[in-house]
């Protein structure tokens, strides 16, 4: 694992739906030389694609973005093998399993190995934006349940492997796990 110093720490950046975690996460992104945006989401409609474009305006305009639903790890991959990697941004986790668990049987597993092995060893600080599902109650039907399992579980590898956690609350951040590097 990527023990990190300053400039290489990864920060998990957790939080309700509207709950500020983007913004924090951002904020994290702006100390960083370069930064990419990396978004997850699709628009499946109307509302979504107007979400989307808000994320797009509030964005820095010297950031970089790549706009991939499934395959972070490859993202990783060929951040990592430039001269210079950039810091990325990567929001959200939620959207990203929701994704992989449409994308057929087989591929979340795949897809959620790949990317936590790439990440512990990304030479530069990522920042990952992703929502807290433990706080709600249960899902009424299957698809519901597994979300927030496999969500829920790739939270807990995360915040294993990020050197930061950061829970947001009403916008405002409630530090988990902070060491100093």
């Amino acid at each position: 694992m990527n023990t990190g110093t300053q400039a290489t720490a990864h920060t998990l950046v957790l939080g309700g739906i509207r709950s500020g975690k983007t913004a924090l996460a951002e904020s994290v992104a702006t100390t960083w030389d370069r930064a990419t945006y990396v978004a997850t989401a699709t628009a499946g409609d109307d509302e979504m694609a107007l979400r989307i474009a808000r994320h797009r305006e509030g964005r820095p305009e010297h950031w970089g973005v790549v706009e991939e639903p499934l395959h972070l790890a490859g993202v990783l991959e060929t951040q990592a093998g430039s001269d210079h990697p950039p810091g990325l941004l990567i929001d959200c986790m939620s959207l990203w399993v929701s994704n992989l668990l449409f994308a057929g049987e087989g591929v979340l597993e795949f897809e959620r190995n790949r990317f936590l092995e790439t990440l512990t060893d990304y030479p530069a600080p990522v920042a990952i934006v992703s929502n807290e599902v433990g706080l709600g109650t249960i899902g009424m039907d299957p698809l519901t349940r597994r979300f927030a399992d496999e969500l829920g579980w790739l939270n807990q590898a995360l915040a294993a492997r990020c050197h930061r956690v950061v829970l947001s609350v009403a916008g405002l951040p409630q530090v988990l796990k902070w060491p100093a590097l």
